[in-house]
Formats: structure tokens, C-alpha cells, sequence
């Protein structure tokens, strides 16, 4: 679905996590398209189209939802942030590969497939133990993003 839609809409993919409920993306657009919006909503609806038609289903709906033809996968809305500075770009990504920990969903970053975690491991970019508890070690909580607390 994601690389599909940057066949179309070109876009650089930075950093990713796909949770049970929600899909963090960190990307770069080309210079002079500012249409986020556009590659959100065709990433949902490829996604969309593929999980029905590989069986998967949805929870019942208000009747309200129902006449919008509003589905029950994804958020009605989602959520941007303008990335301004270098230190606001590394809080995103930390928080990003930190999501599944900070949901309860893996003990570590590296332990959660769905991530590009392992990719900046591979690139350098984090140790192979970072905010990692296998090893009886604490985890490292990540710093702020541009100020504000990772919660």
C-alpha cells in the first residue's frame, strides 16, 4: 500500500510504524508538493481495499456511518506535524520507534516487526539496544519532541 501510493505520489519514507490501531509515517515530500493529505488518504484506501478482499472485517457501525459509507478501519481524521528543525526531525523518529513499546505491544523497538526501527540499526543510526530492557538493562525513555513530553 505505501509503496504503491509513492509510485504515483512520490514521496521519501523516513521512518514507519504500523500498530494494531494506528500508522505513524515520517515522510518527505518533494520540493514544492505540500499534498500530505493526498498520499494519507490514498495509503488508507489501498489498505483498505486489500484488507476486505483478504477476508478481514470491521465492527458494527452507527447508522449515521452507515449512509456516509464511512468505514471503521481508520480514524475519520488524522494528524501532521510540520517538522521544523533537526532536533524536532530525531524526536519524531524516536517516538515513532518507540510507539509499540509505549503501547505494550513489544519490549523493545527492535522486538516489533512493523517498524523501520531495524532499518536505522542497520544504517547506523541507533545502536541494536536502544531503549532495549532483554538484557535486564533499563530502558532508555526517549528525549522530548521539540519540547514537548513523549507520553
Amino acid at each position: 500500500m505505501i509503496a504503491t501510493t509513492r509510485r504515483s505520489r512520490p514521496f521519501d519514507l523516513v521512518a514507519v510504524v504500523l500498530l494494531p490501531d494506528r500508522l505513524h509515517l515520517i515522510v518527505q515530500l518533494p520540493v514544492g508538493d505540500a499534498d500530505f493529505s493526498g498520499r494519507v488518504s490514498a495509503i488508507k484506501a489501498r489498505f483498505t481495499r486489500d484488507y476486505f478482499a483478504a477476508g478481514g472485517s470491521e465492527s458494527a457501525q452507527p447508522v449515521a456511518r452507515q449512509r456516509q459509507r464511512y468505514r471503521d478501519i481508520w480514524q475519520k481524521r488524522f494528524w501532521e506535524h510540520l517538522v521544523r528543525t533537526e532536533r524536532d526531525r530525531i524526536g519524531c523518529i524516536e517516538y515513532v520507534h518507540y510507539n509499540p513499546v509505549k503501547h505494550r505491544l513489544a519490549t523493545c523497538p527492535h522486538a516489533w516487526p512493523w517498524s523501520s526501527f531495524n532499518r536505522f540499526v542497520r544504517t547506523g543510526h541507533y545502536p541494536a539496544d536502544w531503549c532495549c530492557i532483554c538484557h535486564s538493562a533499563p530502558a532508555a525513555i526517549p528525549r522530548d519532541i521539540d519540547g514537548a513530553e513523549v507520553d
